[in-house]
């Protein structure tokens, strides 16, 4: 049985996450986890992060109905870094992207290219 606790956090107990969509593979978004949040991931299928703004747990798509569908939590080799496989339903970002990634730096400066969604 896998235990959360095994993980490597950082000193505020946290570690990154990066969520990917299993079947594209496009980059969606990353945030942070602490123990409890990997472990209610885990327990529920729904992709859970923790809030460093808010102090708080945060179901992703709890309020949005932007779901998160655990299909494979991946461990890295330092133990220090998570990739959360998901089906999104929905955009990832709060801005209302597909991918928190929209932003391409380029020799011009940077550059939008993904735009929110109607």
């Amino acid at each position: 049985m896998f235990d959360p606790a095994s993980l490597k956090y950082d000193p505020n107990g946290l570690i990154p996450a990066i969520a990917q969509d299993a079947d594209g593979g496009e980059v969606l978004m990353m945030a942070w986890m602490n123990v409890e949040s990997v472990a209610r991931t885990l327990e529920t299928g729904r992709v859970t992060y923790w809030s460093r703004s808010r102090q708080s747990f945060w179901v992703k798509g709890e309020s949005s109905g932007h779901v998160q569908e655990l299909v494979e939590l991946r461990v890295d080799c330092d133990r220090d870094c998570l990739l959360v496989l998901v089906r999104q339903t929905g955009p990832a970002c709060h801005t209302n992207r597909r991918s928190c990634f929209y932003t391409a730096v380029r020799d011009s400066g940077e550059v939008e290219i993904m735009a929110p969604t109607a």
